[in-house]
């Protein structure tokens, strides 16, 4: 038989599941048999099993019933066979992460200057205090001071062990937010079970040995299991075995389905046989060893070495939060090895790592040449002017003064290097990650969402996005009659009506149905493919049932399936009759499509007629064309009868077997467009965003539903385009695709009908290697079928559907839409946008706070032989501060404002003019009030100068108000960095953001307990209320300064330079942009050359920017809820399974039955397409 069904012996229920004592086949039993193949497994079975059904039998489970669901029997199956999922790998301990912290550079050098500096501080040498050590020994006449000297290096011990409890602290959140969010990700993965003769959707981690599972095109097997039914079943199993050949599974030839592997085609049950580390996927993973990290550094040197090679790599991401804190050269090495399918790095990310190297650079130089001066003067000016001879009991004198130039030094680097930064970047992607769930996108890749806001382009699918998917039949022509609506039953002569009903009962997946309604009064319920449900509905609404009729004949009793696939572009089923008189094959698809292979039509009468191709364009022009134009869908419903006589077809001959049709009537389907796509596509179009539709549908249907929507304007010059168009202008005489006749195409594109996948990857790859507008665009795409992996993997950004979209589809996204909406799409733009905006906010603020510290530091270093602002309140601006501003600007909720400006762009630079004149202006005021006070503020406060003290000197009230002015200017200026546009009014919505109000006033609180109660630690002394106040006046001033700069139009000053550019191609030198190598953003070119290793600032930078990085291959360890987690449906689901590159050719031509552009209208049509020559559509009109 060509349908491979198992035949079901009686008595082999449910209540078997209820069974007690044990199983009759055990773990090893059953894993020895799933180590077999084809031919092998086949033996096996019929020797020690008889077959499949002795199997079911000892494994007690009914073929047709499944198990019985009982908690009992469940547990009993998870205590001998194991649960399905693979142990995840323990999270790095709080003292792992203190640790990895405690590697920073600057830390380090910090902590051994502060060790010499506390050791000097306790040796005295006799004859130290001699006058013969020249100045440097005066002042230190108190014995009390002397020996409070050690308090300093203490304070810059304490500072930095708080610094990495903060930054650990941070990783193990960020660690726990993430793997959190994971496991979202895994809790939406469910499987198609029968349980007590149900189809139920259970979450994959519950499935167990002994489960019937339904399997579809599309699927990710989540657990190894022998075929008892299939039908054209074809499963690609290069995830195990690095063969890219599909293979055809039948229950004569080769029943074993094994984890971890995809369904390409066809449909079928299997009984589940392995679970989690017992299954094929499992114990590759565990011979690789799941847990031991040294194991998986050697995975990561073995990658290309087999056909294992690229599916290994998810084993390697587990550990890729892990990885996220290791030296730069060994992610530049993984970078290299990954290459294959490493997304171009995001923009933000790209124009970070630039500004960071740029920041870093700067910060050295300036670091090394203050403690040069520093040194020098000191030299100079004791041995040279004064002209004291270098006295062996002086040494340890002149080795502190020495350490504190080295401490002073390493102080200005610290501030120099924007620590607060990747913290800021790993807060807003976090805080927008959580509130995007909200909004119906699961962020899975966390750059996605920040790349989001730099779209240019989103090429949306129409079914389920822009429309409602929910299909319903709305005209039909039958018996020679267009009916505008659904006919009467009595006016459909019986032959038709019956052959009609009987043939969309028996020809749609048996999982396809209409439920009554969850609500009373609510619409039916949809289950499964929706084009299939509306003809379901269609036999319902004609009186009909069809249930009787798929009872009377079961799934298992069909002689041959020919499933959908975007070659055939129909589906057709093979019923034996019952009689001897041969076989009835029934048939549908998309009209054009199927009525080119009929030869007859039914007439009035419900007799065949014959039906020619003059007959057909008749048809096509009056009956299909209007249906599309009026926005339909139309689907033709065919028979054909094989006679007895004739003997049985060759059915693996399709030419001759999908011909010579009998038409029974063609059908227009109606998707509404959802009512709120219109304003969202408006939005998008105002935001800067252009809209493209790409569909399978015909291109009358595509080009009505786009008018609709608002993608097509009237009186815009644009282009519709069928697939089969598309591919004839953008390729050459040997059809290969060109770039220049694609820019000819793309910028007027509204509409590609008619597409298959290629055509999808084609479009998305040529608008992203575009130059022809001025900016390089960024592209979203949406996608729910299988091969529309290729395109959502290339693109910037890739939408899957979480409802309609198959698992390979969400595997190969940076978001799921949990509602496939268009309207969550344009949120994600927003929120995009924000974490753009919130970066820029945190930097405009950093940047002036490291400007001002440096310039004070550098400047008073060199004048007065001592930094204004000492190393520990250094590391409470820079460190402590940044931390909170991070938190308070990186959480600033988005607004609609947002949408009414264009798109950033690739290149466009983090700091804008408007953002460097803010910069620049308020470090002017800041300089200005911090140097009048270091030089005059003695005098203006009647108070003692702090300058030129000596060393382990007591702190002076001058150097407390010159500090506590300073972080009262960052204070206030804190609320000026909320706008980076030039707006004037900095206080708008602030009350929106209850972070930001209390990290004002913490900060404050704070600052007013370091100074009157910080003492030597801090090197700060009470102040009164009096210079309190000024203090506070002097930093309001940062508020009335602001407006003062907002008043200087940007366009003026010329001189200003932008900054953080991201990186241009052809920026890059030729001989590094090796095949290849292009994707590597040339800011880690710069990284590898090792030019700026040494400092771990931009390291520490690197790595915590690398949270992107994990998340991108992160396998979603869980933490809340081990047992539910880390199915090994996501270990071969990672993104990273689906190793095709950009310029693979053999991408799959297949669509997805269970999405919803099935409509088995997906692929170009051959010679004559619906629109005539009419596919190009250059006209101002939108009307068909």
């Amino acid at each position: 038989m060509a349908n491979n069904t198992a035949d079901h012996p009686p008595g082999n229920s449910v209540a078997d599941g209820n069974q007690e004592g044990d199983f009759g086949i055990t773990v090893m039993d059953l894993r020895e048999l799933m180590e077999l193949r084809s031919g092998e497994a086949v033996t096996k079975i019929a020797n020690s099993y008889g077959d499949v059904q002795g199997v079911c039998r000892r494994l007690k489970t009914s073929p047709i019933e499944g198990l019985s669901g009982n908690p009992v029997d469940l547990e009993k199956r998870h205590a001998a066979f194991g649960k399905n999922f693979i142990p995840p790998k323990k999270p790095k301990s709080f003292l792992a992460l203190v640790w990895e912290a405690l590697q920073d550079v600057t830390l380090i050098i910090l902590e051994i200057a502060a060790v010499i500096s506390l050791g000097l501080s306790f040796y005295h040498p006799p004859g130290g205090d001699s006058e013969l050590c020249g100045e440097t020994a005066s002042g230190v006449e108190d014995e009390g001071e002397a020996q409070a000297g050690w308090i300093e290096g203490a304070a810059i011990l304490f500072s930095v062990a708080i610094v990495v409890l903060v930054t650990a602290f941070n990783d193990w959140s960020k660690e726990k937010q993430f793997r959190g969010l994971q496991n979202r990700i895994e809790q939406e993965q469910k499987f198609t079970v029968i349980r007590k003769g149900q189809v139920i959707q259970i979450p994959v981690s519950e499935l167990v040995t002994g489960d019937i599972a339904q399997i579809k095109y599309g699927d990710l097997l989540p657990a190894d299991g022998i075929l008892i039914q299939g039908n054209d079943l074809k499963i690609d199993e290069s995830s195990l075995t690095g063969e890219s050949d599909q293979v055809r599974k039948s229950l004569e030839k080769d029943p074993m389905l094994l984890s971890g592997t995809h369904v390409m085609e066809g449909s079928g049950r299997m009984v589940v046989s392995a679970v989690g580390l017992n299954s094929q996927t499992g114990i590759i993973f565990t011979l690789l060893g799941a847990g031991d990290s040294d194991e998986e550094k050697k995975i990561k040197k073995a990658k290309t070495q087999d056909g294992i090679a690229l599916e290994i790599q998810p084993l390697k991401s587990d550990e890729a939060v892990e990885s996220e804190e290791k030296e730069p050269e060994v992610e530049v090495k993984r970078v290299k090895k990954v290459q294959v399918n490493k997304k171009e790095k995001s923009v933000l990310q790209g124009k970070l790592t630039k500004l960071a190297v740029q920041i870093g650079k700067a910060g050295l130089i300036m670091s090394a040449v203050t403690v040069i001066i520093l040194i020098l003067y000191f030299v100079i000016d004791t041995f040279g002017v004064q002209g004291r001879p270098w006295l062996k009991e002086c040494t340890p004198i002149y080795i502190q003064y020495f350490v504190k130039f080295f401490i002073i030094g390493v102080t200005v680097l610290v501030v120099a290097v924007p620590e607060g930064l990747p913290l800021a970047v790993t807060i807003s992607l976090a805080y927008s990650v959580k509130k995007m769930m909200k909004d119906n996108n699961l962020v899975r890749h966390l750059d996605a969402c920040e790349t989001m806001g730099n779209a240019t382009t989103i090429c949306s699918d129409k079914t389920g996005t822009l429309t409602m998917n929910r299909m319903t039949v709305v005209q039909a022509y039958l018996g020679d009659t267009h009916y505008k609506k659904v006919p009467e039953p009595d006016v459909i002569k019986p032959f038709t009506l019956e052959v009609m009903v009987n043939s969309i009962a028996i020809n749609s997946a048996y999982t396809t149905k209409i439920l009554s309604p969850e609500k009373e009064g609510g619409l039916p319920r949809h289950v499964g493919n929706k084009t299939e449900c509306s003809l379901l509905g269609f036999v319902l609404e004609l009186k009909r049932d069809y249930q009787p009729i798929r009872d009377e004949i079961p799934e298992e009793s069909l002689y041959k399936v020919y499933t959908f696939n975007s070659s055939r572009k129909s589906m057709s089923t093979v019923l034996k009759n019952t009689d001897g008189s041969g076989f009835r094959m029934y048939s549908k698809g998309a009209s054009e499509i199927v009525l080119r292979k009929c030869s007859h039509i039914l007439n009035t009468n419900g007799e065949p007629r014959i039906f020619k191709p003059k007959d057909r364009d008749e048809m096509v022009k009056n009956v299909i064309e209007p249906m599309a134009c009026d926005g339909l869908r139309t689907i033709c419903v065919a028979y054909r009868d094989f006679p007895a006589e004739a003997g049985e077809p060759d059915w693996d001959n399709e030419g001759d077997i999908l011909d010579e049709l009998t038409c029974i009537c063609v059908v227009g389907i109606e998707d509404p467009v959802r009512h709120e796509v219109p304003n969202a596509i408006l939005k998008c179009q105002k935001a800067g965003i252009t809209v493209r539709m790409v569909t399978g549908d015909n291109i009358n249907t595509a080009r009505a539903i786009a008018t609709k929507c608002g993608i097509l304007l009237p009186g815009e010059d644009f282009l519709c385009l069928e697939g089969k168009e598309f591919n004839q202008l953008i390729r050459n005489d040997q059809g290969e695709v060109e770039q220049e006749r694609l820019d000819k195409v793309w910028p007027k594109l509204r509409v590609l009908a008619r597409s298959s996948p290629t055509d999808k990857h084609t479009l998305v790859k040529g608008i992203m290697d575009s130059t022809v507008l001025e900016t390089r665009q960024v592209v979203a795409v949406t996608g729910d079928g299988t091969n529309d992996g290729p395109a959502l993997k290339k693109a910037d950004v890739g939408f899957a559907m979480g409802i309609a979209g198959t698992d390979v589809a969400k595997e190969a996204s940076d978001i799921i839409l949990t509602d496939d909406n268009f309207t969550s799409i344009v949120k994600a733009v927003m929120w995009g946008r924000n974490v753009y905006d919130s970066i820029s906010k945190f930097l405009q603020f950093q940047l002036t706070v490291n400007v001002v510290a440096v310039i004070v530091a550098f400047t008073g270093a060199c004048i007065t032989q001592d930094s204004p602002l000492k190393a520990v309140q250094m590391l409470w601006v820079n460190l402590i501060m940044d931390t909170l501003a991070s938190l308070a600007l990186a959480t600033e909720p988005p607004t609609e404002s947002l949408l009414l400006r264009k798109p950033y762009g690739r290149n466009k630079p983090l700091i804008s003019r408007t953002m460097m004149k803010n910069i620049l202006g308020h470090a002017v005021y800041q300089l200005t009030i911090i140097f009048t006070l270091l030089f005059a503020g003695e005098n203006f406060f009647n108070i003692d100068s702090g300058r030129n003290a000596p060393l382990h000197s007591p702190p002076s009230e001058h150097y407390t108000i010159v500090f506590n002015v300073f972080v009262m200017m960052q204070l206030f200026n804190e609320i000026n960095a909320r706008k980076i546009h030039g707006e004037r009014n900095v206080f708008e919505a602030i009350y929106r953001n209850p972070i930001f109000c209390s990290v004002v006033m913490g900060t404050f609180i704070l600052q007013i307990v370091i100074v009157q109660f910080g003492g030597k630690p801090f090197s700060c002394t009470a102040l009164s209320i009096d210079q309190w106040l000024w203090c506070v006046f002097i930093g309001v001033g940062e508020l009335l300064w602001g407006q003062l700069i907002t008043a200087i139009p940007t366009h003026r000053l010329k001189f200003l330079k932008e900054a953080g550019h991201g990186t241009h191609k052809e920026d890059v030198p030729e001989n590094e942009m090796n095949e290849g190598d292009d994707e590597i953003d040339h800011a880690e070119m710069e990284l590898r050359r090792g030019q700026v290793l040494w400092f771990r600032g931009l390291n520490r930078i690197q790595t915590q920017i690398k949270v992107v990085n994990a998340f991108r291959s992160s396998l979603y360890p869980g933490l809340e809820n081990p047992e539910s987690r880390n199915s090994i449906h996501n270990f071969m689901a990672h993104p990273e399974f689906v190793p095709l590159s950009e310029e693979e050719a053999q991408i799959p031509e297949r669509e997805d039955s269970s999405s919803d552009e099935v409509d088995m209208e997906i692929q170009p049509i051959p010679s004559s397409s619906t629109g005539g020559g009419k596919a190009l559509d250059v006209s101002h009109e939108t009307t068909c």
